[in-house]
């Protein structure tokens, strides 16, 4: 299998078959990001030869007679049939339509099982897409996209450099209802800054409230020094919320959605992770939220955040 660099895939992916089909981000410009820092480029598409490759190596590995004998004499009975793909790299989404379908056809070519194929994806590449490319993309079993929308709130998303805006959510996001591709979030829990984080969640909350994420995932905004946000720290220009203040911001999130969606924190980032449906566990989640505001103390939560190695 071709894989380059640090592969990331969101925590409900698990099961699913990870393809490489680009690498690095198109965007690249975010302050607070530091995950492609280990690739030597911006961004790269891989050759439909890699990537016919792999997947050929797939269906051998789960179909050919001798690789099973093999498989069994070493302990490793028949895995499950696949049901999903996911492509990899910061937004594969970002692909031209004509392209996604080609690598659709691959995954139906060699893994005629396979049901869904999910990715990263952001808003700005499905701004590219025509509404008719949109429904040819969902028909050819594009589905579950993760989309890193981070928040809702405009002076953030500008502060960051996330190049659209919560109108830009909306609008796209309704683009895909259209389609029929269904779609997460990633929310960063403390990008609007300091004193600002509440706000920040009543914004997102307006913006998720308008459209149909079927699960979003608040993920703690974790600062490390290669990043730009941290010399905007230094330089005293911008100043991360508490974890006390974290929490309080998802507390405010949940209580402010009304739409049928899963909320969750699943991530690393997270020192406690949680999942539940709304509107059903919704008073379940913020007398949880009210027992973490009101039992930890806030150099308990930092040392968490401080010793995170990683995402």
């Amino acid at each position: 299998m071709h894989y380059t660099g640090t592969i990331w895939r969101p925590p409900y992916e698990a099961s699913s078959l990870l393809l490489e089909v680009t690498a690095g981000c198109t965007h690249h410009k975010c302050k607070f990001c530091t995950l492609y820092e280990d690739l030597p480029f911006k961004f790269r598409m891989s050759p439909l030869e890699d990537i016919e490759a792999d997947l050929l190596e797939v269906q051998v590995l789960r179909h050919d007679p001798l690789a099973m004998v093999s498989a069994r004499l070493q302990g490793i009975f028949q895995p499950e049939p696949i049901r999903r793909v996911f492509l990899t790299g910061a937004n594969p989404f970002v692909l031209k339509a004509d392209r996604l379908l080609a690598i659709s056809d691959l995954i139906r070519k060699y893994i005629p099982t396979n049901e869904t194929i999910g990715c990263f994806a952001r808003i700005t590449d499905v701004t590219l897409k025509t509404d008719e490319e949109l429904k040819k993309l969902s028909e050819a079993g594009y589905d579950g996209l993760t989309i890193g929308i981070e928040t809702g709130d405009d002076e953030a998303l500008q502060f960051m450099n996330k190049g659209y805006l919560a109108a830009d959510i909306i609008e796209q996001c309704k683009r895909l209802d259209a389609a029929g591709i269904s779609y997460s979030f990633f929310y960063l829990v403390s990008i609007s800054g300091a004193g600002r984080g509440e706000i920040g969640a009543k914004l997102t909350a307006e913006v998720c409230n308008q459209i149909h994420p079927k699960l979003i995932g608040a993920n703690m905004l974790t600062i490390y020094p290669e990043s730009e946000l941290y010399q905007e720290i230094q330089r005293g220009t911008w100043a991360e919320e508490s974890e006390i203040e974290k929490y309080k911001e998802i507390r405010t999130l949940v209580d402010n959605l009304t739409i049928p969606t899963a909320i969750a924190a699943m991530g690393a980032s997270n020192a406690y992770q949680f999942y539940g449906e709304l509107p059903q566990d919704k008073e379940k989640l913020l007398v949880m939220l009210d027992e973490i505001i009101e039992s930890n103390r806030e150099a308990e939560l930092r040392h968490y955040r401080t010793h995170l190695r990683h995402l």
